[in-house]
């Protein structure tokens, strides 16, 4: 168990085992894991509209995946990208150091739970190993520092009384106001109608609610000292306080599916994901030769940037990018962050209802910044003579560090030290700072922490460093629902069904983590693109096969809540 603060479902040992969970989540339990692994595979389109190109705005993993989705169906999508194949999978390197030593600026750790995820990281032929979060079994130890106090643990039995405290608070605060163990077992049972039952209920008591406020309405969290506590220390991957003022919704989304639980991280680093994607040649392809590639449809290399956005007649969604070419598609699918159609691309209006653009203004982004380090060794794993502790921990701290991870791939082998995570009013505290001026000031916290050892011996080249919402093509690093906001993210999610739409807001269909309704964890991109794949092959007159049928056939059956207007 990753929790530093444990969920409610793994507190009593005498339950019987239930089937493990995945992040088929409350608000649409659809099975894209059994829909991706059925043998009659996710569609097909007439063989008239075989070779049709659909433009994907977008490189990231959702746009990678919904592209490769519709080549193995017949069409040719045309990927357009600002930057790199990616997104905010991004893995980078050090200058001048080895290859191998590389730094996750982005998505960093995945849980077994993103069960669609996993499918493309095993098709990718990919390998995951086990991340270190705080108190996690493969982390050697964890140091929790608050108020000037350092507590060293291997395990939360380790740490002060009032940490286990602040653990039954938690499980007992999601269990009265959230019904947490029916939810946990009808999710890992896909228990339909007992899912949407009780998330039916939830979700009109509680989507006008903060996190803040639902920890405040319960009596276990009576005391301001435990929710200070669980603020900075939290559960699963350490300190939720930056979420507090967001929906509540959106964190059990999180505790129900265990995203914050047993993650993992991809060896080598996420972003070779989409980039292998790219280049894969699928044995299972219809029209094109065998050996085609997204990489080989383009070229090598995808569309630049995407500059303007219209419709043409015929209801033609017309795309001007940076070189001036300008091309007309019967389809589009957008991936990229929905502020770019804000500001950085420009739009009609006509693209999308009016509702739509309303939930795109409304959008929450959070920001988030990194800096990670390469040094000589782990030498965190020296022991302390006096103590007989390691030297150094995995790090939670009050301090402007916050979160500290420490990541090697065994004794004697360079090694990486995220020196720190942190997200929202945290993480703009380093926006004005260089690389080298925010590795400074860390050094400083965490040699208050750890005044006996010299982290600054020990590394060997420059900082790397993010602040996604300074990054002109995300503006932030996910969306979060504020309190009322789940109509906004309903009409999002749900934009992929366009028969309910007039036929001139028709052909543009939206995707990646932002539209679902896990933003921030990749199983989202992945779900969003399917949803929009199944939107494409709809539009062409293409189907599912009668033994798989795809989210957009089922939709009836597992549609979203639908909250009054008036």
């Amino acid at each position: 168990m990753t929790s530093m603060v444990p969920n409610a479902a793994h507190d009593e040992p005498s339950e019987p085992v239930l089937p493990p969970i995945t992040m088929v989540g409350p608000d649409f339990p659809f099975p894209y894991d059994d829909f991706l692994a059925h043998p009659a595979g996710i569609g097909q389109i007439p063989a008239t509209e075989h070779g049709t190109e659909v433009a994907v705005i977008g490189g990231g993993l959702s746009g990678i995946i919904a592209a490769y989705e519709l080549m193995k169906m017949g069409l040719k999508p045309v990927v357009y990208e600002a930057d790199k194949i990616g997104g905010r999978l991004r893995t980078v390197g050090f200058e001048g150091c080895d290859p191998s030593l590389t730094a996750e600026m982005g998505a960093m750790r995945f849980p077994p739970s993103s069960t669609a995820l996993q499918y493309y990281i095993d098709l990718a032929g990919l390998e995951t190993k086990p991340f270190p979060n705080p108190l996690a079994p493969d982390t050697p130890s964890t140091v929790v520092d608050l108020k000037g106090e350092s507590h060293y643990a291997k395990t939360i039995d380790d740490l002060p009384p009032v940490y286990r405290e602040v653990a039954d608070a938690w499980n007992a605060c999601l269990e009265e106001g959230a019904d947490f163990s029916d939810m946990n077992r009808a999710l890992r049972e896909r228990d339909v109608p007992r899912i949407r039952e009780i998330w039916a209920k939830l979700v009109e008591k509680l989507d006008n609610q903060t996190f803040y406020g639902f920890l405040c309405e319960s009596e276990a969290f009576k005391s301001f000292r435990h929710r200070e506590i669980f603020g900075q220390v939290g559960f699963g991957t350490g300190g939720w306080d930056t979420d507090f003022p967001n929906s509540i919704l959106e964190i059990l989304r999180v505790v129900y599916t265990e995203a914050d639980d047993h993650h993992r991280g991809i060896v080598g680093g996420s972003q070779q994901l989409p980039e292998r994607l790219w280049a894969r040649e699928p044995q299972k392809i219809v029209h094109w030769a065998p050996g085609t590639s997204l990489s080989s449809l383009h070229g090598g290399d995808p569309r630049p940037a995407v500059t303007r956005l219209h419709r043409t007649a015929g209801n033609g969604i017309t795309v001007t990018d940076a070189t001036g070419d300008i091309r007309t598609y019967k389809a589009a699918v957008f991936t990229a962050q929905s502020w770019m159609l804000l500001s950085k691309i420009a739009c009609d209006d006509s693209l999308f209802p009016i509702d739509h653009w309303t939930a795109m203004e409304r959008t929450h982004y959070m920001e988030s910044s990194k800096l990670f380090v390469p040094v000589d060794r782990p030498f965190w794993l020296d022991k302390d003579e006096e103590t007989g502790r390691d030297v150094m921990s995995m790090t939670l701290t009050d301090r402007m560090t916050r979160g500290t991870y420490l990541l090697d791939d065994g004794p004697g082998k360079p090694a990486v030290i995220c020196l720190s995570y942190t997200w929202c009013d945290d993480s703009l505290k380093w926006l004005p700072l260089s690389a080298n001026e925010r590795l400074e000031v860390m050094l400083k916290s965490l040699g208050e922490i750890y005044p006996k050892v010299d982290i600054r011996k020990h590394i060997i080249g420059n900082p790397v460093t993010v602040s996604w919402e300074n990054e002109p093509y995300f503006m932030g690093a996910f969306k979060a629902n504020l309190p009322g906001h789940y109509r906004y993210q309903r009409r999002l999610f749900t934009h992929f069904m366009q028969d309910r739409l007039p036929e001139d807001k028709r052909g543009l269909f939206l995707a990646g983590d932002d539209i679902s309704w896990t933003a921030g964890w990749a199983e989202g991109a992945v779900q969003t693109a399917l949803n929009a794949v199944w939107g494409v092959m709809h539009q062409f007159g293409g189907e599912t096969d009668p033994t798989n049928p795809g989210p957009g056939d089922r939709y009836d059956e597992l549609a979203p809540v639908e909250l009054p207007e008036d």
